[in-house]
């Protein structure tokens, strides 16, 4: 009898492996229950934070306008608190569905995503209410991000494209090191892009619906694999949950989702990127399919490329102008998409193009070939890079126009 494809699932330091069709082979990829996780998070979300809208005004959590901000009215915070009560309460029905709940039997990534959040989303009630500095803030995402790894969630192998191996396998503190890098600069770089009404939070939808489709390639190719279960799941959960807070948060918001909110998307987007791509089994794959095994590291860069981009853009600023990179500005990229001429409404829908095109073709490299998905992804960032311009091609169409009516009003005269 030939040995089974082996699935690495074990967290850091440990050893243990589960044979692909011993008892981890499901029975295909259960899109309905997955759907039906979603559907559920996005209802607990819209109801519980309706209801934490009520009891932010009364504790005083209002974020009131400043310089910086470009809202004008106080607005009440803490809206994450809606969205991780519909994430637990996702995962909490997920365990009582049949076709899902084999998957809580071989990781514990979902219970580190509960217990993770709960951490960061008290610092962020914290920082909503009361305020804190940045490094005491730093500390609790260190920590938050710790509370993943201790749990298991972690990148335990990484792909590598060229020379005889085909993967490096990490030490339980390289391991670990990597997986709080990865998670704080996520948590950050979502905390750096929550600017404008509705923007982080459909960020969110995007690349969660990214990662899940992701996951379900994995378990499409993996015949149903259980221990790709959490991945789709974490990412369906936060889906629905992030489309569920969007009414509440859409412009003109009603409730900002806050640190609360902003930390604890950027705390599970790293764990279900750390899910789904951290532990693939590189067995699974020929060694001519180099695409395939990065793909993991090139989904989760795409997901992350905008935010990651203006948080480092922002970086560099602040340095350059000798004050402390935390220190706030009017200079993201959403604000400079408004200073092109876009309105309010129309940057947020900027943005989640050009995320949504790298997102989803990064996704899409695991069920559609590469030659078919380049063409679009070209497409994509066309369109986008089109969209993005045509208000300042507007703008010197009329500058144009201006000049030559005062040319021809002054030749006239």
């Amino acid at each position: 009898m030939s040995t089974p494809a082996v699935l690495q699932v074990a967290a850091p330091g440990t050893a243990t492996t589960l044979a692909e069709g011993v008892g981890t082979a499901g029975a295909g990829v259960p899109l309905r229950e997955l759907l039906l996780v979603l559907l559920a998070a996005m209802f607990i979300a819209y109801l519980a934070t309706a209801i934490v809208r009520v009891l932010a005004i009364r504790t005083g959590a209002v974020a009131v306008p400043r310089a910086r901000d470009v809202h004008a009215v106080p607005t009440p915070r803490l809206g994450g608190v809606g969205m991780y009560t519909g994430v637990v309460a996702a995962i909490l029905l997920a365990q009582q569905l049949p076709a899902l709940n084999r998957g809580f039997l071989y990781t514990h990534d979902t219970n580190a995503v509960i217990v993770a959040g709960a951490v960061i989303v008290a610092v962020g009630i914290v920082d909503d209410r009361w305020g804190l500095d940045a490094l005491t803030k730093f500390v609790g995402q260190l920590t938050a991000a710790g509370v993943l790894v201790l749990m298991g969630v972690s990148w335990t192998v990484l792909p590598i494209p060229f020379g005889d191996q085909r993967a490096l396998i990490l030490d339980p503190f390289q391991s670990g090191l990597l997986t709080v890098v990865i998670t704080v600069a996520t948590i950050n770089a979502m905390n750096f892009v929550d600017g404008l009404d509705g923007l982080a939070a459909g960020l969110a939808v995007i690349a969660s619906l990214a990662i899940g489709l992701f996951a379900i390639g994995l378990l499409h190719s993996q015949g149903g694999n259980v221990s790709f279960y959490p991945p789709a799941l974490i990412a369906a959960s936060l889906a629905g949950a992030c489309l569920g807070f969007l009414p509440h948060n859409f412009q003109p918001a009603r409730i900002f989702m806050g640190d609360s909110g902003s930390m604890f998307i950027g705390l599970v987007l790293a764990a279900a990127s750390t899910s789904a791509s951290g532990r693939v089994a590189i067995t699974a794959y020929g060694p001519a399919d180099v695409f395939t095994l990065l793909s993991p590291l090139v989904l989760v860069a795409a997901v992350m490329f905008i935010p990651m981009l203006d948080m480092l853009l922002a970086v560099i600023r602040r340095t350059r102008a000798g004050v402390g990179f935390y220190t706030p500005d009017k200079m993201h990229l959403h604000h400079r998409l408004l200073e092109l001429g876009h309105s309010h409404r129309r940057v947020v829908l900027l943005i989640y193009l050009w995320v949504g095109v790298l997102a989803f073709s990064a996704a899409a490299t695991r069920l559609f070939p590469v030659t078919a998905v380049a063409p679009a992804l070209a497409a994509g960032l066309v369109f986008a890079l089109i969209a993005t311009i045509v208000p300042r091609l507007r703008r010197q169409g009329t500058v144009a126009r201006a000049r030559r009516l005062a040319t021809g009003a002054g030749r006239g005269r």
